[in-house]
């Protein structure tokens, strides 16, 4: 079995990733490129979430202009990574 070294997805802790009362919405603060030059998000929560442009799998087009990025810089994003850490914390209340 081959071993994948991955770099950990989570940049630094915040508050925001937990369940708060006024319900944050988690944003882009962020992109940067990881080491093979694939864009990824740096978002509020502190998590980060790849954003490529690989059609027909990954369509996003506007990753690819430095302007579109640009725009999107606050918009709402739903973190995946903090999603789980809900959903794992309900299971285990139930």
């Amino acid at each position: 079995m081959r071993k994948i070294n991955e770099r950990a997805s989570l940049t630094n802790a915040s508050l925001d990733c937990d369940p708060s009362p006024d319900k944050r919405a988690v944003r882009i603060v962020d992109f940067r490129q990881d080491e093979h030059g694939d864009w990824v998000a740096v978002l509020s929560c502190g998590h980060t979430q790849h954003v490529r442009h690989r059609p027909p799998w990954q369509n996003r087009p506007w990753v690819l202009d430095p302007e579109q990025r640009q725009v999107r810089l606050g918009s709402h994003f739903p973190c995946g990574w903090c999603a789980m850490d809900r959903s794992h914390d309900e299971s285990k209340e139930a």
